[in-house]
């Protein structure tokens, strides 16, 4: 079995922020946040391809399903104890890792979350920048947990350290942006709160479980913190002397202002 990052506390649903540029001023986006929907496209297709969607027929059924998703698993996902022995084909498995999800749902979650704060992201730093971006600090979110697990033969999949990295960004860009969220401990009454609000408590919950998780299979929580972490770290770091949103913008298109 594998470790998998998913992103499931809350769920998300959308944001009421407006494009902007770097001066907080409403404008329309031209070209679309292409490298979002690409990311989104790429890790559906891969799924879907691969043996764990159960869609393929060339991996059989049954036990041979099963042996296909281990196999694929190992392949692509990061093994902590051969990447830390510096193998050369592990050498790149952080990067095959977020692409490779382990189930339906844990796929349409992180997709939903990259979907909702990855486009704004992308737009405020620009295509190229978000693609470095997302790729490095999913790199290291995987790096990260591989090394304080280098004896773990467990594989970890899934894209969520990097899309940690994009809540952490759009944390220090979009604090008070305004996200609707379903809840399940509240029946999945759909509430609005501000981004900061919504982001930070999701951070504490993942770092509360990093310390209590155990080495089994499970969610991989100590890469949900280091993503989010080095994602709000570099947008400090990039753009801490330019304006972010100080106050919403508009309502979307079809939404009332409140």
């Amino acid at each position: 079995m594998s470790r998998r990052g998913t992103l499931s506390r809350s769920v998300p649903v959308r944001h009421d922020l407006g494009v902007i540029d770097w001066r907080g001023t409403a404008r329309n986006v031209r070209h679309g946040p292409t490298v979002t929907y690409g990311l989104i496209a790429a890790c559906c297709l891969v799924f879907l391809i691969g043996p764990v969607s159960g869609l393929n027929p060339v991996y059989g059924t049954g036990d041979q399903l099963l042996a296909a998703q281990s196999d694929w698993f190992r392949r692509w996902g990061v093994v902590p104890a051969e990447l830390m022995s510096s193998e050369p084909h592990a050498l790149l498995t952080p990067l095959t890792a977020l692409f490779v999800h382990g189930s339906w749902l844990h796929l349409l979650g992180n997709m939903l979350f990259l979907s909702v704060f990855g486009a704004m992201a992308e737009e405020r730093m620009g295509a190229v920048e978000f693609l470095l971006f997302y790729l490095g600090c999913g790199y290291l979110a995987l790096l990260a947990y591989a090394a304080a697990h280098a004896n773990s033969e467990q594989t970890l999949v899934g894209a969520s350290g990097a899309i940690s990295a994009v809540l952490g960004a759009f944390l220090f860009l979009f604090p008070r942006a305004r996200v609707t969220s379903l809840f399940p401990f509240l029946l999945f009454l759909p509430l609005r709160f501000p981004a900061w609000m919504v982001l930070v408590f999701w951070f504490v919950l993942q770092w509360l479980a990093a310390r209590s998780a155990g080495p089994g299979p499970g969610v991989a929580y100590l890469a949900h913190v280091v993503g989010f972490a080095a994602g709000f770290l570099y947008a400090w770091g990039r753009f801490r002397g330019g304006a972010k949103v100080k106050a919403p913008a508009a309502a979307t298109e079809g939404e009332r202002q409140p």
